[in-house]
């Protein structure tokens, strides 16, 4: 029973990390994630496509980098590991601002004449418990959240919003 209040207090301050989070990321570069959220909106399926294929792609060159550069010593691991990290870096900062626009979708979508700010509170709580569940929200939900907003992130510098 201990390890369920911990799952669920954990789970709490998570999704509160995260609003703040969102909010930020959104209150900071409110073009770039617009066009994202754009992107996610109105391209989905070709948004999780290009997000499939370049998590794929930069994840397992990634992947293959530190797996060198662990097997290696000196300066040859040196000069592995700091592509390997940049790669990780760009996959999580697509990352970020992707699921910052998917939150943005999801608040359009269940509170539309909410301010801003109370959208992306009450989203980012709900994408979070969604995303708690077991294997449903764990597998499915999640990954497809990360991976439709790291291709709209990546669509959003080839696409404009409408009234641009």
């Amino acid at each position: 029973m201990e390890n369920i209040v911990e799952f669920v207090i954990l789970v709490v301050l998570l999704a509160a990390g995260l609003v703040g989070f969102f909010l930020v990321v959104e209150a900071l570069f409110p073009a770039r994630v617009e066009k994202t959220r754009f992107a996610a909106q109105h391209m989905a399926g070709r948004s999780l496509m290009v997000g499939v294929v370049n998590f794929l792609f930069f994840g397992v060159i990634a992947l293959v980098l530190f797996s060198i550069s662990n097997d290696t010593t000196g300066l040859v691991k040196g000069i592995v590991f700091i592509p390997a990290l940049f790669l990780t870096g760009i996959l999580l900062i697509g990352l970020s601002f992707g699921l910052t626009g998917m939150v943005g979708v999801l608040g359009e979508r269940i509170l539309p004449n909410q301010p801003a700010w109370k959208r992306a509170l009450w989203s980012t709580l709900a994408f979070s418990l969604g995303s708690a569940v077991p294997v449903v929200g764990w597998f499915l939900l999640l990954p497809y959240a990360g991976l439709t907003g790291l291709g709209a992130f990546i669509l959003s510098f080839f696409s404009k919003p409408q009234g641009s």
